[in-house]
């Protein structure tokens, strides 16, 4: 049997073939199962890739296998300001989308057999590409408050271990991860001498002002570190397939190796349009975040409602929310019947976790970056009608 026979389906794809042959109906349908922009990216950044796309020769042909010097340097630049660190362009590449990063990651870090600590619930996609990969994925069961355990973490770490991995903000939760148990998981990291991986696609998000981590301000970050990021988020891009992979000088020739094979590039409209967003976007980017944080706050506010017809809201922040449900029946059975029931298309939990883990099948994630305050209000109206 291959290894992409023995992995699991594309969630995500999954769920939208609930859809097919539902009734006709009046009730728009809640689509709370992606976390996308649905949105193109905005008009001023649309024409500055139209240019692009006119002008610019040298954005129709292979590039740099890591990327834009440009766009790399911008990066370095930014992130040495916004973490009070020092970064520099050579630890910087760019990649087909940060999916692609994390396997790049993967592939420099792992043979046959290893091992990497996935904290629950984890991103199906990192889950997959383990899978895929021939790599062990070793669950890190989290705490009420939806935190991994450093302490369990390192209970778990054998011989064959090569990486901790963390999403922060979290997906599925939208747990921000404080910045002393981050710190934490860079000392056990370097300690038995592994990775951390943080994924920080929804950083953008974040609900605090500060810096989310203090990892970049160690000289020798790079040793242990292996930050992940996209600008699907943050500019619209999805559909440009941007991320970047921020390590060692020496780990990125690895990683070239890879990018080499896969993509030979990343998409050179999307690198270009990245950094034509940083340059050029930062008060509209501001102002995301902004309205990002006021959806959040919509359904905290529709909580206590919640509450009382017998959900749970766990968590929540960044683009998700992590719901338990009332009911008896296992999440993916709910999630399988809230479209006709409900007219709501969101996944559970059980998508997130191993088979058979007992709490997520408790839970839902709702993205709920692509529904406005009205929605996010109806959204809650129908869970609680729902029996």
């Amino acid at each position: 049997m291959s290894r992409t026979t023995a992995t699991f389906p594309p969630p995500v794809m999954e769920a939208r073939r609930w859809l097919d042959g539902l009734p006709p109906t009046d009730r728009p349908l809640l689509n709370v199962s992606q976390a996308a922009p649905t949105a193109p990216p905005p008009e001023p950044l649309l024409r500055a890739m139209a240019d692009i796309v006119l002008t610019d020769p040298e954005a129709h042909l292979y590039g740099p296998v890591l990327g834009l010097p440009e766009l790399r340097a911008e990066i370095a630049s930014r992130w040495s300001a916004a973490y009070a660190g020092s970064l520099r362009d050579t630890q910087v590449a760019i990649t087909a989308g940060c999916n692609q990063a994390y396997a790049a990651a993967i592939a420099t870090l792992c043979d046959e057999g290893d091992e990497v600590l996935l904290p629950l619930p984890y991103y199906f996609n990192h889950r997959m590409w383990n899978d895929m990969a021939g790599v062990k994925t070793v669950p890190l069961p989290a705490t009420p408050d939806l935190l991994p355990d450093p302490d369990v973490a390192e209970a778990r770490i054998t011989d064959r271990t090569m990486a901790i991995v963390l999403v922060t903000p979290n997906n599925p939760t939208g747990r921000e991860y404080p910045a002393d148990l981050v710190r934490d998981f860079a000392t056990l990291a370097r300690k038995r001498a592994i990775a951390l991986i943080v994924d920080e696609t929804y950083r953008d998000f974040d609900s605090r002002t500060e810096p989310p981590h203090d990892l970049f301000a160690d000289p020798d970050w790079d040793e242990t570190v292996i930050q992940l990021y996209s600008f699907s988020k943050a500019y619209r891009l999805t559909g440009h397939r941007t991320g970047a992979i921020l390590t060692s000088a020496g780990r990125l020739a690895e990683v070239e190796k890879f990018l080499d094979t896969v993509a030979i590039c990343p998409p050179q409209i999307g690198q270009r349009a990245a950094l034509w967003g940083m340059r050029n976007l930062q008060d509209w980017l501001a102002t995301e975040r902004l309205d990002i944080l006021d959806r959040r706050a919509a359904l905290t506010e529709a909580s206590p409602a919640l509450q009382n017809a017998g959900w749970t809201l766990k968590s929540c922040g960044a683009y998700f929310a992590y719901l338990e449900h009332p009911f008896a029946e296992r999440s993916d059975d709910l999630a399988r019947r809230l479209p006709k029931d409900a007219g709501i298309l969101a996944l559970p939990g059980t998508m997130f976790a191993p088979v058979g883990d007992a709490d997520a099948a408790r839970h839902l994630r709702i993205a709920f970056a692509n529904i406005d305050r009205p929605q996010i209000a109806e959204l809650a109206n129908r869970l609680i009608a729902l029996s």
